[in-house]
């Protein structure tokens, strides 16, 4: 038994060095006291893979080319790959700062970005202080930390020249991300509700293109730029044209020239949008027009618009069995019917969901006693079971409250294509869906449509 595992580890070895010769990386070390690190993905977004970690720590793993970061605890730490790459990464999870080493093939580039991370984090300082400075010291903070980053890449050993062209213009790129947001983020901080910048604050911007397809690729900071130039032109033909303000970017995402650039910003109006939309084959057209060749995301599109036509108004609801009830026993979606009801799809970690509690009390409380019942499901996980029960009796929440079965997972929250909460759904007496994305508690127009619907 020894000898045939030895086999197969020998030869998932020599696979993985074959595929680190093409496109492909190698990533091997030893990580103590902890068994919890996670790579999430930077170029894709949905990558995540807890890395399997041996008794002793040590670890080896083949990833394919591009950026992420590994996360371990509250820390997460860049790391970058080309094809190729063989890099060695070691440290204490209890003295990450003192411990970290990385060398080998592509170990020049992680280097560098640990210390530019570690620089930028020195020179802003802890907490949001930086972010209560005026316009002036908050611009001179930015252009500190990138030119001292820009110093860091200069004298880094290691770094091929490619990847120091591309970095250079993420430096500058990330800079103007921090000039970006200092409007909304000084009006929180400092306090100040009308706060506007002056207007030469921006005036760098004045040199930026959105069609740069490599940086778009490689910099997070410069695809944040371009997603918000094309959201901000798409919020402006909302007031103009349409209340859709997701329509208006598909819209305007379909008039982009560059490919590439336009199939990842029609993909994000679409992938998570699509299931809030209250005019299915609307959207669906929409999303048609727009353009998108990238036939991975045009497939996703298309399984989630069939399915969400299942969900349309009149159909009958997806069903769930025998949940816990807070009360006790079992609830299943069936022994509801005789009354219209108002879903709540929440959980006790969710902030926007407790915010709504209060507004769900209230319509409750004027609603009480008539044609509707109001009902609340939990899809917590189950560690976090009697975190559920107590919060349901300290903040004395009323209506029928329920415990999911499987989380996320749970079936009826699959069929509904739920990928935020919180979520809410009306159902006629009849179980048949009214809505699948109704209104929030805390909108008028809830209220509004339980009078037109005379409940």
């Amino acid at each position: 038994m020894k000898k045939l595992w030895l086999i197969v580890a020998i030869f998932a070895l020599i696979s993985c060095k074959n595929e680190a010769t093409t496109e492909y990386a190698l990533i091997s070390g030893k990580i103590t006291n902890t068994n919890k690190v996670t790579i999430y993905g930077v170029s894709d977004r949905g990558f995540k893979e807890k890395l399997a970690l041996a008794e002793d720590g040590s670890f080896k793993n083949t990833l394919k080319a591009g950026s992420y970061f590994f996360s371990h605890g509250r820390k997460r730490t860049p790391l970058y790959l080309s094809a190729g790459d063989n890099i060695t990464l070691n440290f204490d999870a209890k003295n990450f700062k003192n411990t970290l080493t990385i060398s080998g093939k592509g170990a020049g580039v992680n280097n560098y970005l640990v210390a530019k991370k570690n620089t930028e984090k020195k020179l802003i300082g802890e907490g949001t202080t930086v972010y209560t400075q005026g316009e002036v010291d908050y611009k001179k903070t930015f252009y500190g930390i990138k030119t001292a980053q820009k110093n860091l890449l200069n004298t880094a050993k290691g770094i091929d020249p490619e990847f120091k062209a591309k970095e250079e213009r993420n430096i500058h790129y990330a800079y103007l991300e921090k000039l970006k947001i200092y409007k909304s983020y000084h009006s929180y901080y400092a306090k100040k509700k009308d706060f506007e910048p002056s207007k030469e604050f921006l005036s760098e911007f004045e040199k930026l293109t959105y069609d740069q397809e490599e940086d778009f690729l490689f910099s997070s900071a410069y695809k944040s730029l371009v997603t918000s130039h094309y959201k901000s032109k798409a919020l402006e033909i909302a007031k103009e044209t349409d209340k859709y303000a997701t329509l208006a970017m598909l819209k305007v995402s379909g008039s982009i020239k560059n490919q590439t650039i336009k199939n990842a910003l029609i993909h994000e109006a679409s992938k998570y949008n699509i299931t809030y939309t209250d005019d299915i084959e609307r959207f669906y057209t929409a999303y048609k027009a727009a353009g998108s060749t990238n036939k991975k995301n045009k497939a996703e599109i298309e399984k989630s618009y069939i399915a969400l036509r299942k969900l349309a108004k009149g159909n009958p609801s997806p069903k769930f069995l025998n949940y816990e009830n807070h009360k006790g026993g079992t609830t299943s979606l069936d022994d509801l019917k005789g009354k219209y009801t108002y879903i709540d799809i929440w959980a006790t970690w969710c902030g926007p969901c407790i915010a709504q509690i209060p507004y769900l009390k209230k319509v409750d409380k004027e609603f009480h006693g008539k044609n509707i019942q109001f009902l609340s499901i939990s899809i917590d996980v189950k560690k976090d079971y009697q975190k559920w029960k107590d919060m349901v009796k300290e903040k004395e929440l009323g209506g029928i409250q329920l415990f999911a079965d499987n989380n996320w997972k749970s079936t009826f929250i699959t069929d509904y294509l739920i990928k935020g909460i919180p979520k809410f759904i009306l159902l006629d007496p009849q179980g048949n869906i009214v809505t699948a994305n109704a209104p929030r508690p805390s909108d008028d127009e809830l209220t509004a449509l339980f009078k037109e619907l005379k409940i």
